[in-house]
């Protein structure tokens, strides 16, 4: 019989996929599960009845839950990052002090400085929602050591600069006045602190400071007494970004201190263990690239300055068409993604961030519907220059980085949906079911065609394919539905009639006869 163990197998050889109970998605699309448990079957025992083995598991393509108050980062999957403390004031780098090798006393007058009298929290949050975001992870403290709250532990903090009052309270009373979920991001590493342990390692200062006293043990105290002032005194946080851990410690404690006090608090992996979730951070992590589909947790982080996170007078931007295709490829495998911006000393977020947003948020409307409540679907395609997602009966195409032609090729699929439009512009697509040169030698060698693409503009383009029945449904015929190219070896197995070698071409809404291609 086809086993847990069996499936798992098939599904690592990228076979088989689940689908709703009843069906099997396969690498060319849908096969009854009956007929895929008889081809792997045991000889040695009996086969099962077709309604035992349609029975299979739905093993899902999205990220498991952790099935408590955490799951919200699961709904909210697009978040703004910021990057804003003192080191806004140099105009340079989030890094200033360690990338320019100053002492402490050489970067005390960027405290001095730091006076961001048009700080407005609400302004933040309006320009995040008109992004399409939907929570924010603020900079408690960077490595620089400079505290934006207003903590006790430490008279390095935002208190004690011109400005004189706690960014971090006026930033959370917005977000929960306005129901907007609030992250922390903290530091662990720390340039200021005199007990901090420095030893020379990235980020740190070369060596201890004259009257430095390096304590681990007392430097993970003040640590942890910070965490309990974030988590204590600014209402209901949704998260806590770690990082900068440079110290060989894993300790369990800080997390459950933050799970304690804040039950609904997403942890990252930078921290004192594993966490919840994974950051990969601008274009580095190639598991990004690489995979279909996050089987785990991840939360995605890029910066709309290719230089800097914190705030830099003479930034090199990334275009929006690079970050569009980059928001688009990781939620579209089920990941978070979470965009930063780095607020200038006075407060506001400068004309060149605002403007890439605003081009983010107007592309994010349209396509919204593709990234939100589906599920990971490319598996159904060979095709490596797009993305796919599904809901029901529904696919998204995702050009998610520029393309070579026009049209898009989503082999082995060969049927023709019901409706093809392309959402950022509300057109019907072109497209039809044909025999192609360059898929002659193929075993399957006929594909759904989407034509005359505007691609010149680059990534971002989502195509939405409404079909009549795109999964395999248990009606008792045994056939394999119609989604996908009767020749292929996967729905000959499954015993389903073989199409005509012509397609029918459709644009835009198709009349009742027109769904699917014709079959001899």
């Amino acid at each position: 019989m086809l086993t847990r163990r069996k499936l798992l197998d098939l599904v690592g050889k990228g076979l088989v996929m689940a689908g709703p109970a009843g069906a099997l998605v396969t690498g060319a699309g849908v096969a009854r599960a009956s007929s895929l448990a008889e081809e792997h079957a045991d000889p040695e025992k009996p086969k099962q009845s077709s309604s035992t083995a349609a029975a299979v598991e739905n093993y899902s393509r999205r990220p498991p839950r952790f099935n408590d108050g955490r799951d919200w980062f699961f709904q909210k999957r697009f978040g703004l990052f910021t990057h804003w403390g003192i080191y806004s004031v140099g105009g340079w780098y989030e890094q200033h002090m360690n990338a320019k090798e100053m002492t402490r006393a050489e970067y005390m007058p960027f405290m001095r400085k730091f006076n961001p009298v048009k700080f407005d929290p609400d302004a933040w949050l309006d320009l995040a929602e008109q992004t399409g975001m939907e929570y924010v992870t603020f900079t408690t403290k960077h490595i620089d050591g400079f505290c934006m709250w207003n903590t006790r532990e430490t008279s390095y903090n935002i208190m004690n600069t011109p400005y004189g009052k706690d960014t971090l309270k006026m930033l959370a009373d917005a977000c929960h006045r306005r129901n907007f979920p609030l992250c922390l991001y903290h530091s662990i590493m720390d340039e200021h602190n005199p007990i901090y342990p420095t030893a020379g390692r990235p980020y740190e200062l070369p060596a201890p400071a004259p009257g430095d006293e390096p304590d681990e043990e007392k430097y993970l105290a003040f640590v942890k007494r910070q965490v309990q002032e974030l988590c204590t005194n600014y209402g209901e946080i949704h998260g806590f970004w770690w990082d900068a851990k440079v110290l060989e410690r894993k300790d369990p404690s800080f997390n459950a201190l933050i799970r304690s006090l804040q039950p609904k608090a997403v942890i990252n992996d930078r921290g004192f263990d594993s966490g919840d979730y994974s950051t990969p951070e601008r274009d580095w992590d190639n598991s990004v690239n690489t995979e279909l589909y996050f089987s785990k947790p991840v939360e995605a982080c890029q910066s709309v300055g290719y230089q800097s996170w914190g705030y830099r007078v003479d930034e090199d931007y990334y275009t929006g068409a690079h970050l569009i295709g980059s928001i688009q490829k990781v939620l579209a495998k089920g990941g978070n993604y979470l965009l930063n911006v780095g607020p200038k000393p006075d407060g506001t977020i400068c004309l060149e961030a605002t403007t890439i947003l605003q081009q983010i948020g107007k592309w994010y409307k349209a396509v919204k519907e593709s990234l939100v409540d589906v599920e990971p679907a490319s598996m159904m395609t060979d095709n490596r220059d797009v993305l796919l997602t599904q809901r029901g009966d529904t696919l998204y195409v995702h050009l998610f980085k520029e393309q070579e032609i026009s049209s898009v090729y989503l082999h082995p699929i060969a049927t023709l949906p019901r409706r093809a439009t392309l959402l950022n512009t509300g057109e019907g697509v072109e497209c039809d079911v044909l025999t192609l040169p360059r898929l002659a030698q193929d075993k399957v060698n006929r594909c759904l065609r989407l034509k005359n693409l505007p691609v010149s503009g680059g990534a971002g383009l989502v195509v939405k394919l409404e079909f009549e029945h795109l999964l395999a449904r248990e009606s008792g015929r045994g056939d394999a539905g119609f989604f996908v190219d009767r020749n292929h070896p996967a729905c000959l197995t499954a015993g389903a009639p073989r199409p005509a070698t012509s397609g029918k071409a459709c644009r835009g809404t198709l009349s009742p006869h027109t769904t699917s291609s014709p079959r001899s």
